[in-house]
């Protein structure tokens, strides 16, 4: 990325600016040891993306980026879940399921989540945004770019990216933080569809854009940020206009 990109870059996702990290299904059933998805769990863990996305998780946290987790998941009964194409139907004969409240819908190893994290879950459908809560909850936080991480390359993660510039948002994709099965088809993605809508980057370039502004912070730049804990309130307040619930 040249240098003119990265000054683009760096103002799109300024964390004062409406930036918000998304999560896509990196949830322990889906990316973890006990995986209902085995393969794709270990491109995920091999091609270094999941990683990378706990990296990104935690880079957030320090810089007072909000993140959202969207998790699929289906209830013990299947009552109110999809069936209308046959990758619903393949995914209610795995041995592992995301069954509501079980491990395998919790956010999976090494990513981390914070007290200030939202976890939106879902219970239909093919993408993170369409129906569920995460369009109302970027709209509340003034959110303008959307980072799009996690998995899958080849149905989630292009639902979350097409949704998410239908709706209005700006999207950036770090490349090396999403997967997809065979491990080929996530370049092959990028290059030929995600590339056309959204900004596509890379982990270390985005980490790199958050230091500055947490330096600036650091310097006495922000007015009443007088420890990381107060700052991260203030942050949250300016970045949403107004007290949001998190329960």
């Amino acid at each position: 990325m040249d240098q003119r990109a990265r000054e683009r870059l760096g103002e799109r996702i300024r964390p004062d600016g409406g930036v918000v990290l998304l999560t896509v299904e990196c949830q322990q059933g889906v990316v973890g040891p006990e995986s209902a998805l085995p393969e794709l769990a270990a491109v995920a863990r091999a091609s270094g993306a999941l990683r990378n996305v706990a990296r990104l998780v935690a880079a957030a946290h320090e810089a007072d980026v909000q993140v959202i987790h969207a998790v699929a998941e289906r209830r013990p009964d299947g009552r109110g879940a999809n069936s209308n194409a046959r990758l619903f139907r393949a995914a209610a004969r795995l041995p592992v399921q995301q069954h509501s409240g079980s491990t395998a819908v919790r956010i999976a190893e090494p990513i981390q989540v914070a007290e200030e994290d939202l976890v939106v879950r879902r219970l239909h459908g093919l993408s993170p945004l369409a129906g569920t809560d995460v369009d109302p909850l970027l709209r509340n936080l003034g959110c303008r770019t959307l980072i799009v991480s996690g998995v899958s390359a080849n149905v989630a993660v292009p639902n979350a990216v097409f949704d998410a510039v239908n709706l209005g948002y700006t999207v950036v994709v770090p490349g090396d933080a999403i997967a997809g099965v065979p491990a080929d088809y996530t370049p092959a993605m990028i290059r030929h569809t995600l590339a056309l809508v959204a900004t596509i980057t890379t982990t270390d370039e985005i980490l790199a854009c958050w230091k500055l502004p947490r330096r600036s912070r650091s310097a006495g730049s922000t007015a009443g940020a007088g420890s990381t804990g107060a700052s991260r309130t203030a942050g949250t307040a300016a970045t949403s206009g107004e007290a949001v619930s998190r329960g």
